[in-house]
């Protein structure tokens, strides 16, 4: 055991289906969060591991959040951790309903009851400078083998869909297209095949990460981009390696519901935080 004047930065580990958070509770005192801190702290072998970070700050209209990649790049929205957050700061409020702010803009949260959580994603970006592409062209039908379609969601999503999403080499092939030269600041890369009407599975390789077992952005692009393409009606299941989520676009925003868990909560000592120095 530590004595306790070696107990440093708390913070929680909370997933949703999965796709793993590590949290900073900034409310009540300012945490120095740097670019090294997070790939640090992402390091699943000699730091805590997570998919992304989430920083939680009172912003200028309340609560606000700022996550980080594993690999310490910044992200504007991130799903699945908004809907962890949200449903901790509602339960420790007594509210079944939240609003609050990421570089995204405002967002609405709710409790959805049995035990999820649905967040308003905000409307979808569909045309290329807002995604953002390189250069003008049909974001229904981009000029990439396989005619995938781009959509942003605060951040940049190619979806591909194919007959097998579990037969695609998700490793070999996430990798190849994050870089995409159509793609300036990266993108995540999803394929996905239609099972049954209003029905798809999804895999996922998020930009900075690598291969996740869920993304709540990414279903909600995909979700966005079947819909698009006539695959299927605007409210879809998504079955994910991770677990289900349900994303409706309706016409005030992308509302994504599902499950949440906040896994445990701890300290990060002075000797780990000295060595990032």
């Amino acid at each position: 055991m530590r004595d306790a004047d070696d107990i440093g930065l708390p913070f929680m580990k909370m997933h949703g289906l999965g796709n793993d958070f590590v949290v900073l509770d900034a409310r009540d005192h300012v945490i120095d969060v740097s670019p090294d801190l997070a790939k640090a702290l992402g390091d699943r072998h000699r730091g805590v591991g997570f998919d992304q970070l989430a920083v939680m700050e009172t912003g200028r209209n309340g609560l606000h959040l700022t996550f980080y990649n594993a690999d310490g790049s910044l992200s504007a929205a991130c799903g699945n951790a908004t809907r962890c957050i949200a449903r901790y700061v509602m339960q420790e409020t007594g509210t079944n309903e939240l609003e609050l702010s990421t570089d995204r803009g405002a967002l609405q949260a709710r409790d959805a009851g049995k035990g999820l959580t649905s967040v308003n994603m905000g409307h979808p970006q569909t045309d290329w400078s807002e995604i953002p592409l390189s250069c003008a062209m049909d974001t229904l039908s981009l000029p990439i083998d396989g005619s995938p379609v781009a959509t942003g969601m605060g951040n940049p999503h190619c979806t591909f869909f194919v007959d097998d999403a579990d037969r695609v080499d998700l490793a070999a092939f996430g990798a190849a297209h994050e870089h995409h030269p159509l793609f300036p600041k990266r993108t995540n890369v999803q394929v996905a095949a239609r099972v049954g009407p209003d029905h798809l599975r999804m895999r996922v390789w998020e930009r900075g990460v690598g291969i996740t077992l869920a993304s709540g952005s990414s279903s909600c692009a995909t979700a966005v981009a079947a819909a698009r393409r006539g695959l299927t009606g605007r409210s879809v299941r998504i079955d994910l390696d991770g677990g289900t989520l349900h994303v409706d676009w309706r016409e005030d925003g992308v509302w994504m519901t599902g499950p949440t868990m906040h896994v445990f909560s701890g300290h990060l000592t002075q000797e780990f935080m000295g060595s990032l120095t």
